[in-house]
């Protein structure tokens, strides 16, 4: 065998460097067939338990199905008991005609001036409690309600600025309710030759138990007022109230730009230093 090695080099050098290539084609081919081999076991499992899901029954058992039910119904009669508290935290709505509706607002605006004058709080000129368009004119039937209710709720608000004493109320909006202005019908399309008008059946939707009222009011008053007026908003009873936007102002830039410019050798009023109070 050594001798014909010998006599032959080259095909020997080739029959060699043949059965090297052989053997990393080996090991390669059996490296990439473990591999494929692996995935293809995870496909199989995978398709296995696809299957195995597909013929499952999607319905909960028994005792999971009655677990359910008791969830939704203690979840309904604690909504039940939410909307319950919700509703006293609210003023009726009583049915009101429209000139009852103006005599209250009549009555409202007069307790509210009377009160503002022994608080010593100054209100706008005119103030009507935001109603100034219904101070001479009649609302609609189907809004009078509604009105009355919102008169209510703002003389409720506007007395617990009175009651904590502000020094002034500078302006009061309130938004307009849908209701107030009715809306033009529809006029009926007229009906076309050969065609039946049928009348779309359309889901009525449920009620609200809450409606949104906006008003937008300013006033001036002292730190512990403002912090009394927020309080009470807050925590009143009998009307839920939500302060969705506060801005407060200081005054005290005046104050300070005044001094300021007085001569030195004038003393100040109050030489004792002032603390600002934080809020709480």
């Amino acid at each position: 065998m050594k001798l014909w090695f010998q006599q032959n080099r080259a095909l020997a050098t080739l029959l060699i460097a043949f059965g090297i290539c052989a053997l990393f084609a080996g090991i390669l081919l059996y490296w990439r067939w473990a591999t494929w081999s692996d995935a293809r076991q995870t496909f199989d499992q995978a398709a296995a338990e696809k299957s195995r899901l597909d013929r499952l029954d999607p319905f909960p058992n028994d005792a999971n199905y009655r677990k359910l039910q008791g969830y939704l119904d203690r979840y309904n009669t604690a909504l039940d008991k939410f909307k319950d508290e919700l509703k006293k935290e609210i003023v009726p709505a009583p049915p009101l005609a429209p000139n009852e509706f103006q005599s209250r607002l009549r009555q409202a605006t007069v307790a509210t001036l009377n009160r503002a004058q022994t608080n010593s709080v100054k209100l706008p000129d005119k103030f009507q409690l935001g109603f100034d368009e219904f101070a001479m004119a009649l609302p609609e039937t189907a809004a009078a309600p509604l009105l009355g209710q919102e008169l209510s709720q703002i003389q409720m608000l506007i007395n617990i600025l009175l009651d904590a004493k502000v020094d002034s109320v500078t302006s009061f909006r309130r938004a307009p309710l849908p209701e107030e202005h009715a809306a033009s019908p529809t006029p009926a399309p007229s009906p076309v030759a050969g065609r039946i008008a049928v009348p779309s059946k359309t889901a009525t939707p449920p009620p609200a138990l809450l409606k949104r009222n906006i008003v937008d009011l300013t006033f001036r008053a002292t730190p512990a007022a403002a912090r009394k007026v927020l309080n009470e908003i807050v925590n009143s009873s009998g009307q839920f109230f939500i302060v969705r936007t506060a801005r407060c102002m200081c005054t005290m830039k005046r104050t300070r730009a005044r001094h300021a410019k007085e001569p030195e050798n004038q003393l100040p009023l109050n030489p004792r230093p002032s603390r600002a109070q934080p809020c709480r």
